[in-house]
């Protein structure tokens, strides 16, 4: 959330980031913001006067009576309540001038980083490299869709009739392969240094405010209508959300946790080629990797968050390309992402199967998260995370480019995980 000390004070650079990010009326709404926080200004200081009257009369009142003057200290207490009540009325409406502009403000996305290419879609994100040689598959190759069907690993028809489109059963070696990965990622996120949590996988509205999720992805949210719960649509937010309301020391710094939940996200698209099989799914499992960080060292830490990312594709054996999101592609948190695709040989297509971002203080300033400095002064921490991987496509990717005329071969990392080499 941005503040509004630093829309007043960067007015031109705040709407020249909104306005990268394609966000509607950005001129409009901070002048709005503006003009509600000056009227918010001028009512506090009207309050602040009467109030200052109202004490001065009410010191005035033992005087008055000391000297005598019983009458002059009963108007002076008459007066001082009248003062008090206006001062009252005044802070009320404060309040309310406060909620007004706080509802302005969380429509506002977090504002790109000046490195951010600017585009309106994802057909302008930048390249940033390739790395990997494209497999060559031959005329008989299948889609990975196929593929589960013919070695029944992943049944979609049975997870529709248990509960809809989007929910598919893993069985047989199509499980074990999934739990392999999920394992392995752990394991290397746990070489990395971070610490793995198991968080709720239910978050209330707190939670999915402080990271952004509400009220910007409402709509694309499973909730639990009774008690107000919400599904997750990913890990970062109930781990994230571990440090809301947190003073966090230096010396702690920086703060990695990584999880393995399932995450639910109810719009998974159309039917179609770009849509069909593990390509989208209403429920899929993910390891996400998340780190709260000093800002002067975010974006040091946003590349080595990229780099261990790379690093578990390459020992998966896996091509794929870095993009860094343009101003129209970038989410409404984020001030840079770098989205991972790996090349599907059958789809002939890119496959996203992570975003790894940092959101400097934006979350933060929505979580209260803060770090105390050496003059015990705090400040807003900067929030950063990444999929570490989601696993759908990448199960995908797999299947594809390792299929041979007598199955699929398993990549050797996974080897000691799955305890077997091949599905056939």
């Amino acid at each position: 959330m941005l503040s509004t000390h630093f829309i007043r004070e960067h007015q031109a650079v705040v709407v020249a980031g909104l306005q990268k990010k394609h966000f509607p009326d950005a001129e409009t709404i901070v002048a709005k913001i503006i003009e509600v926080d000056e009227l918010r200004r001028q009512t506090q200081k009207q309050r602040d006067d009467k109030q200052a009257e109202a004490n001065a009369l009410a010191k005035q009142i033992g005087l008055l009576m000391k000297q005598g003057e019983k009458a002059q200290a009963q108007q002076a207490k008459v007066d001082a309540k009248a003062l008090s009540d206006e001062a009252k009325h005044l802070q009320e409406k404060v309040a309310n001038i406060e909620k007004d502009l706080f509802q302005l403000i969380i429509t506002l996305p977090n504002l790109p980083h000046e490195t951010v290419p600017v585009g309106s879609d994802a057909t302008d994100n930048e390249l940033i490299e390739e790395v990997g040689t494209l497999p060559s598959l031959s005329a008989e190759a299948l889609p990975h869709w196929e593929l589960i069907t013919k070695y029944d690993i992943i049944d979609f028809e049975t997870g529709s009739k248990v509960t809809g489109t989007g929910f598919p059963i893993y069985k047989g070696k199509g499980a074990k392969l999934q739990r392999a990965l999920i394992n392995f990622f752990l394991d290397e996120a746990a070489r990395a240094q971070y610490t793995e949590v198991q968080p709720p996988i239910l978050i209330n509205k707190d939670s999915g405010f402080g990271t952004g999720q509400l009220p910007d992805k409402d709509g694309q949210m499973y909730v639990v209508t009774e008690e107000n719960f919400f599904l997750i649509p990913t890990a970062e937010v109930p781990i994230t959300n571990m440090y809301r309301d947190a003073i966090i020391e230096t010396s702690e710094l920086p703060i990695k946790c990584v999880g393995y939940t399932p995450c639910f996200r109810r719009e998974a698209g159309n039917w179609g080629a770009d849509v069909r099989g593990l390509n989208r799914l209403h429920q899929f499992d993910k390891v996400e990797i998340v780190q709260i960080q000093h800002p002067d060292k975010s974006y040091d830490t946003l590349e080595e968050m990229r780099q261990h990312v790379q690093q578990l594709l390459e020992k998966l054996a896996l091509p794929y390309r870095v993009l860094k999101l343009c101003g129209g592609d970038l989410s409404f948190t984020s001030a840079l992402t770098y989205d991972l695709e790996v090349y599907s040989a059958a789809q002939q297509r890119w496959l996203e199967v992570s975003s790894v971002s940092n959101f400097e203080s934006y979350q933060a300033n929505r979580l209260k998260l803060r770090y105390r400095d050496e003059k015990k002064k705090t400040h807003l921490l900067h929030t950063l995370n990444g999929s570490a991987l989601a696993l759908p496509r990448i199960l995908a990717a797999l299947l594809e480019n390792n299929q041979t005329p007598n199955g699929i071969e398993i990549p050797e990392v996974l080897h000691a995980y799955t305890g077997f080499t091949r599905i056939d």
